[in-house]
């Protein structure tokens, strides 16, 4: 039990989000102790298309992105519910070249991407616990959901077709899914993501986007020692543009495959790898992602 204990307080909060409705994010919606605080450092590195906006108006993208991510995160009671918080701040280094109007296009940019803040309540199996009553708590089912919102603070230049940030608001509500097996864990979860209007695209355009629909699954192998690793896969579908009021051919019907693996380093502190790739894209979503993530946690009594 000590080691359940150790790997569920370790792990409930530590993803890299390099790509909006394109996230894999296992545990998102298992319990941890109501009071613990965790502060996340990550390294993400993308290779191929552009992972912060599938929907933009470019056609083949060989661009690199280097992302540093810093979050906060902790655990809740709302409502006599178990909850969390969590704020993400991204930082991108990205170069590289796309094709826009049949023309080619290069971009060399670094700077802060949009923040995210996420707001998740478990409604059923996971009790607001302190960290001793914890110890004896067993995962069954859990059934949760979550909002983000995605403030425009990123970096943008309404002269640059390709920026970090996206200059327009995003919502994403989600329900998630989570049964134990043992040691094995499946989780699922679906969503959808609403964006306002960039007004001030590519010298004043207006640019406005449908929601995009996703769906995700992890299978999830929880080792005595803490350890634990997951097979993870996306869906994501629809966001179809429209420049000036003119339909755009960009649906997305694109989809992702993932492992993550992650062990703690000692009561405090533990380390999380993770990587992904498009299996099939039917916009630019085709690229490879590698990323490392360190976390540190306190409160509570640890």
């Amino acid at each position: 039990m000590a080691c359940a204990l150790l790997a569920c307080v370790l792990w409930t909060i530590a993803a890299i989000p390099v790509a909006g409705a394109q996230e894999i994010e296992p545990r998102s919606y298992s319990n941890a102790p109501v009071g613990v605080n965790f502060l996340i450092a990550g390294y993400g590195y993308t290779q191929g298309g552009f992972p912060t906006d599938t929907g933009l108006p470019i056609t083949d993208p060989k661009l690199d992105t280097s992302n540093m991510v810093f979050a906060y995160a902790r655990s809740l009671e709302l409502w006599g519910k178990s909850a969390k918080f969590d704020a993400i701040v991204p930082y991108t280094w990205l170069s590289g070249t796309a094709i826009y109007n049949g023309q080619p296009v290069e971009r060399v940019v670094n700077g802060t991407g949009d923040p995210l803040f996420r707001v998740s309540i478990n409604f059923y199996g996971a009790p607001p616990l302190t960290l001793k009553e914890f110890s004896s708590y067993e995962q069954d089912l859990i059934v949760g959901a979550s909002l983000q919102v995605s403030p425009p603070w990123g970096q943008y230049d309404d002269e640059r077709v390709v920026n970090i940030g996206t200059n327009r608001w995003r919502f994403k509500p989600e329900f998630g899914v989570s049964k134990a097996f043992g040691p094995w864990t499946l989780e699922g979860a679906a969503a959808v993501t609403l964006f306002t209007d960039n007004k001030d695209f590519y010298g004043g355009n207006t640019r406005a986007q449908d929601p995009l629909y996703s769906v995700q699954g992890h299978v999830i192998y929880s080792f005595r020692n803490g350890v634990w690793a997951s097979a993870d896969g996306t869906w994501f579908g629809g966001g179809r543009t429209t420049l000036n009021g003119e339909l755009r051919n960009d649906l997305q019907q694109n989809s992702r495959i993932g492992a993550t693996l992650a062990f703690p380093v000692d009561r405090y502190n533990s380390v999380k790898f993770a990587a992904s790739s498009g299996v099939s894209a039917r916009t630019g979503n085709s690229f490879d992602l590698i990323a490392v993530a360190w976390q540190h946690r306190w409160g509570d009594g640890l």
